[in-house]
This record gives C-alpha cells, structure tokens and sequence, in this order.
C-alpha cells in the first residue's frame, strides 16, 4: 500500500494527560475537539470530575448500547445539551423528551421511511446537476470554498424535496444565518459549565437574539403560504414535510402538533438538516483531493454507474457510499453526546451515581485505538463487503444510535452520495494551495476556514464492466 493511501487527515493531537479545568474552559470556548486527551482514545470508560459533579467518558460498545438502548429510560439529555438545543428548537424533535418526543417522532417517521426517501432520488440529482451548471460557467483553475458551495446545494436539495415552496429568495443569506447560528450555541462557557441559569446573560446573546429573529420571520413565513394554499384546496397540496407537520395528527389522541413544535421541527431541518449533509460532503471531497487512488475507483465507479439507468442508483454506488461512510467516521455530523444519570446504574466497573454526566463522543469513538485498526488513516475499504459487516453497531455511530438515531439519517446519506457522484463524474478537485484544513467543532464538525479547491472539468471514461468494490 503506498504512503498515499496511507493519508492521515488533520485532527488534533491527544493531549498526553487530561486536562485541568482551567485549561478545559479555555478550549471549549476555541474548539472542544482539542479537549480529548490520549486515555479517552485508549480506555473504554474513564472518569474525571468537573464543577457539574462526575462524568463518565464512554467509548465502549456494549456501555454506549446499554446507555442509548437497553436502558435508556435511565438516562436523557443533559441541561447543558438541552441548553445548546434549545436555542429556537426547544420544542422539536431534537430537545423534547418523553409523550411530546415520542408523539413527534411517530409524527415525522413516515416522511423518512426508505420508499419516500428513495423518491426525492431525482429531485437530489437535479440539485446536484444545478451545481455543475453553475460550475462550468467558471474560468479554468478557478478557485472556489467547496464548504460554503456545499451548504448551498444541500438547502436547494430541502427547496426541491421537504420544502417544495422554495426556502428563501437568497440561500446565502441563510447559510451565512447557519453559520452564525451554529457558531454562537456551539460555544460553552464557563457560565454553561458550573450550571449558571440560562437567564443569566452570556457572550454572543445579542447576536443569536437576531438570527432567531429572521429564522422566525423566515419560517413564519413559509407556514403562512402554505396555510393559504391548504384553506384554498386539498388538491394536490404539495407532499413535503411542511404539509405533514401542519396536517399531522397524533394516532393515539388526534391532537395535531401545536405552532411552536411546529416551528421547531422546520428550524431543525432547515439548519442541522442541511449542515451536517454539507459537512459530510465538505469532508469527502477533502479526504478524495488527498487520495489519488481512491478519487480513480470513485471516478470509475461512477463513469459506469451513472451511465446505466438512475433508478436504484444510490444503492449501485457502493465505493461512492463508502467514501462518505468513512468520511463521517473520521469527521462525524455529531461528534459528541451527552446524557445524565435519573438513578443509579452500572457501567463496566464504574459505579453510575443519580445525575452522573455521560459524554460519548463518535469522533473519539470512531478514532479509539481498541476499536479500529489505524484508525487516524483515511481508508474507505473499512466500508466494503465483509469489513463493513464486522463493525459493531455501537462501535460506528454519525448519526447518533438507539432510539434517538437521527431520524433523517437515510435522507443525508442518500443525498451525500448522489450529490458527491455527480461531483465527481464532472470535475477534478485540488485543494488550493492557500488551503488552511482545520476541523471545528460547533455543534456541528466543519472546517474552520472553509474549503478552498482549484476546480477543473474531466472527461468520464466510459466501462463496460461494473467498477471494482474489492
């Protein structure tokens, strides 16, 4: 295997010993990926005490199963996640608890079964296509910021498929929305830490105060046009799910979603629904511009797959998916989880006390030296034929496990893979030499300084034989 292959992307250095409190503080505000120290990636469970009380850090398979699955009922999520997501989703799928979660999540479940995901297939590939069109018109050697490309043709796929209306007059303006969004709630403080109450004003506040605002304005008004079209007729009413939401109804009860969870669920899949499939783009574009060897499969792959019929063309795609797959084991959507202890538990050889503060953390996890072979190299075979099915379930999580797994994670895979195929197929990508590649953790792992690649057309070669997966 060459030195090339062997390619160990940009991550921070474990630190040698684990880190003091002050030292803790002054990280998680710059970027909590460097808080991590070499026993969290070379111990299944280690403990360390905070302000908050004790915390377990669980990168074991069978603890995570029992904390996420078997036992879950013992453990939701903590004030400071909740703090984090409750900034304008409060009321959604991803921070509400208990009745109101559960009725949600039935509600939302349909929308994001396998049979209707595979239906916004086309609409996914025409997005992709309108990404090409724009880049062909493109001088050669251009140089353009792959990130911010990416959040754009992930909110146009949202346009196309879940919310058929449209999203907004300028996409910019809302990624760069996005982006503030995630910056000002992705940073924890001191005051978060020792538990200060969420009144008490912090740093940013003014700043998150207005982009809520115009994600308010934003989303109010979406709700309110397709109210008027709903009053108007029943037929052919767009199916995307911003009719679920407003037609939904609860099979046990019939109540329908109230406004604000209503609001809630559209901010989620606005902003985290388009982020974490952008990242996850941005991250498998980078790791291809460093491999010769693998950006040749996933070019072969897709010369021949993409010149065959588009139905079931996702699932034909497997070097394509495996590429993302391992592009989100090194560089997952969420990349670190929290729950807290209601009552006493066991966790290995650690006694779990009432309001213990459980972090599982899928960057460390998908990084653990017990758990991965080379686990810092970029090496997408992980992925393929029997490799693939020997990894543990609790070993490999992106998009969260057990029964809070992310409900769109089919969506953002298919979507990924769709999207980097038709890239690919297109164009050559080399990392611009100014190219600073840095990853930064704000709720979401992105690149802090975007992703600047010098863009070039290619010419398909066309096989007759179906491109090699071993």
């Amino acid at each position: 295997m060459s030195q090339r292959e062997l390619f160990r992307p940009p991550a921070p250095a474990p630190n040698s010993k684990t880190l003091g409190l002050f030292q803790v503080l002054a990280i998680l505000r710059r970027n909590p990926l460097e808080c991590f120290s070499e026993v969290h990636f070379s111990e299944p469970i280690s403990s360390v005490r905070l302000p908050i009380g004790q915390v377990l850090l669980v990168h074991e398979p069978a603890a995570i199963r029992h904390v996420l699955l078997d036992n879950a009922e013992n453990y939701r999520k903590d004030p400071l996640q909740r703090r984090v997501l409750s900034a304008g989703q409060g009321d959604g799928l991803l921070s509400s608890e208990g009745e109101q979660w559960q009725t949600q999540r039935r509600t939302l479940a349909p929308l994001f079964a396998r049979r209707t995901v595979t239906s916004f297939a086309p609409a996914m590939q025409a997005a992709a296509q309108g990404v090409v069109e724009r880049w062909r018109r493109f001088g050669p050697g251009s140089v353009i910021d792959v990130a911010a490309e990416m959040a754009l043709v992930t909110l146009n796929v949202l346009a196309l498929t879940i919310f058929s209306d449209g999203i907004s007059d300028d996409l910019d303006e809302f990624r760069l929305a996005t982006r503030a969004y995630f910056a000002v709630i992705g940073k924890i403080g001191a005051l978060d830490l020792f538990g200060v109450p969420d009144f008490v004003p912090r740093p940013g506040r003014a700043r998150l105060r207005e982009t809520l605002r115009y994600f308010d304005d934003l989303i109010d008004g979406l709700i309110g046009r397709r109210r008027e079209v709903l009053e108007r007729s029943s037929d052919n009413e767009p199916a995307d799910l911003l009719t679920l939401l407003l037609r939904a109804l609860d099979p046990s009860t019939q109540r329908p979603m109230t406004i604000a969870e209503v609001k809630s669920n559209i901010l989620t899949f606005l902003s985290a629904g388009h982020e974490t499939t952008a990242n996850a783009l941005t991250w498998s574009l980078f790791l291809l511009s460093q491999s010769p060897e693998w950006r040749a499969r996933v070019e072969a792959e897709v010369d021949c797959e993409m010149a065959r019929p588009a139905e079931g063309l996702a699932d034909r795609l497997v070097v394509t998916r495996a590429v993302i797959d391992e592009a989100v084991r090194l560089y997952p959507p969420i990349a670190a989880m929290s729950r807290i202890a209601d009552g006493p538990d066991q966790l290995g050889s650690y006694r779990v006390k009432r309001r213990t503060l459980i972090v599982m953390a899928p960057y460390v996890l998908h990084r653990h030296r017990k758990l991965w072979d080379r686990p810092d190299v970029f090496d997408p075979a992980r992925f393929l034929g029997d490799q693939k099915q020997r990894i543990d379930r609790f070993a490999y999580m992106p998009f969260g496990a057990g029964v809070r797994t992310c409900i769109g994670s089919t969506f953002a895979l298919q979507e990924a893979t769709l999207v980097l195929a038709t890239l690919v197929k297109s164009f050559k990508m080399q990392l611009a030499a100014e190219a600073r590649v840095w990853p930064m953790l704000r709720v979401t792992l992105r690149p802090e300084h975007g992703l600047p690649m010098l863009i070039e057309l290619r010419q398909p070669v066309r096989r007759l034989a179906k491109a090699s997966v071993g």
